[in-house]
C-alpha cells in the first residue's frame, strides 16, 4: 500500500480531465479486452460477471468505509439521486448549492411537491433549518474543484432533523471522508476510482433509510437463483434491494481498477493528485492568472475555458466548465504534464481574444 502504480499508464497527450472521465489502467484495458473476446466467440461466463459485481462491491465498501451491505450498484448518479427524491414527501424542502451537478438536482426539481432550494456553497450550512428535509450536496464540486465542509453541513443538518445526501464523485479515491458519516452518497465510479463508465454506487443506513425500491427486478432479489420469472416475491434484506440489473463489461473492468485504487491507498493518491494540483495552481500565478480557491485535484481558472481548444491544438487535454478553464490530475499525470500545459497556457495568452 501506498506507492504509486507503475507500467498502468502511457499516455499519449497531456490528459488533465479525469474530473470528466478517468484513463483506464492498463490492467483494466487488458481485462476488458479478454472479455469482449470471449463474449465474441462464445465463451460468456455469465456467473463470474456476477462475481465481478460483488468483488467490486466490496471493494467500494472498503475504500467509502462502509460495510458492502450498505452499498446497492447501479449505473449513474441520476437514478440513485431518483430513488431518494421519490422517497421525500410532498412539501419537502431540499437544500442544494448553486451550481450543482444536475445530476444531484434535477431528480428534486422533477420530484412534484419537493421545494427544491439553492443558495451559495458556503452558505448551505447555515441554510439548513427546520424545514429542510434533506441537504443535497457533492463533496467535492465538479465546476471549480471547491471543496464543501462536510462536518459543519452534516452538523447542522443533525441539528435541525435534516437528513444528508451527498454526492463523493469526485472525492471518493482521494479525498478522506466516510460514506457512513452521512444518510445517502452516491458516487460514479468512472473518475477517480478509474472504473469504466457505468459504474456507480449508492450507499444507504442499515435500514434502507425509508427508500422505496422502485426500479426493482430480479437483481435485487433475495434469492437471485428463482426469480427470475413473475413479480420478485422477496427482496433482498440488505442495499441490494436497490441494485440495478448491471452491464456485464463495466464491472468486469471496475474489479482490476477498484483494486489497483486500494493497493496504491487513499493517502499516496491524495498527495500525487495534491501536489500536481498546487504545483499547477503556483505556476498559474507566475503567469498572472488566479484559480478558484480550493485545494483539490480539480483547478479551475474563470474566464479561461476560451483557451481549451488551444490546448487541444497541443496535444493537452483538459475542460471547459461554466466558463472556467479546468484541469484535473490524478495518478496517470506527472510533473511534466503540469509544466507542458503551464507553457501553452503561457503561449495562448499571447493569443487571447481581445477582452478576455
Amino acid at each position: 500500500m501506498g506507492s504509486l502504480p507503475q507500467g498502468e499508464y502511457a499516455p499519449g497527450r497531456a490528459y488533465l480531465n479525469t474530473a470528466a472521465h478517468c484513463l483506464l489502467p492498463a490492467r483494466t484495458t487488458a481485462v476488458l479486452r479478454e472479455t469482449v473476446a470471449a463474449m465474441g466467440d462464445g465463451r460468456l461466463d455469465t456467473v463470474a460477471y456476477a462475481e465481478s459485481v460483488e468483488t467490486a462491491r466490496a471493494a467500494f465498501a472498503r475504500v467509502a468505509g462502509v460495510a458492502p451491505e450498505r452499498v446497492a450498484v447501479g449505473s449513474s448518479v441520476a437514478v440513485h439521486t431518483a430513488v431518494v427524491a421519490a422517497s421525500l414527501p410532498p412539501g419537502s424542502e431540499v437544500l442544494y448549492p448553486r451550481d450543482e451537478f444536475s445530476s444531484l438536482v434535477t431528480p428534486f426539481t422533477q420530484r412534484e411537491g419537493v421545494r427544491p432550494r439553492a443558495v451559495e456553497l458556503t452558505a448551505l450550512a447555515d441554510a439548513i433549518g427546520p424545514g429542510t428535509a434533506l441537504v443535497a450536496v457533492s463533496a467535492v464540486q465538479s465546476i471549480d474543484g471547491r471543496v464543501a465542509d462536510l462536518p459543519a453541513i452534516r452538523a447542522a443538518a443533525r441539528r435541525h432533523g435534516a437528513r444528508t445526501l451527498v454526492d463523493t464523485t469526485q472525492a471518493t479515491g482521494w479525498l478522506p471522508l466516510s460514506s457512513g458519516d452521512f444518510d445517502f452518497t452516491v458516487c460514479a465510479g468512472f473518475k477517480w476510482l478509474l472504473c469504466p463508465r457505468g459504474t456507480s454506487f449508492l450507499t444507504v443506513p442499515e435500514d434502507g433509510g425509508g427508500l422505496v425500491p422502485l426500479h426493482a427486478g430480479w437483481a435485487a432479489a433475495a434469492d437471485l437463483t428463482h426469480s427470475s420469472y413473475g413479480p420478485v416475491t422477496e427482496l433482498a434484506g440488505d442495499a441490494r434491494r436497490f441494485d440495478e440489473p448491471t452491464a456485464h463489461l463495466p464491472w468486469v473492468g471496475a474489479v482490476p481498477s477498484l483494486e489497483l485504487v486500494e493497493r496504491t491507498g487513499r493517502a499516496a493518491i491524495a498527495a500525487h493528485d495534491l501536489g500536481l494540483a498546487r504545483r499547477f495552481r503556483e505556476g498559474l500565478a507566475g503567469l498572472g492568472l488566479t484559480a478558484v480557491p480550493a485545494d483539490s485535484p480539480i483547478v479551475a481558472v474563470p474566464r479561461l475555458g476560451w483557451a481549451v481548444p488551444a490546448l487541444a491544438e497541443a496535444g493537452i487535454v483538459v475542460a471547459a466548465r461554466g466558463g472556467n478553464l479546468r484541469a484535473s490530475f490524478h495518478l496517470h499525470n506527472t510533473p511534466a504534464d503540469v509544466d507542458r500545459v503551464l507553457d501553452a497556457l503561457a503561449d495562448a495568452g499571447r493569443q487571447a481574444p481581445s477582452g478576455t
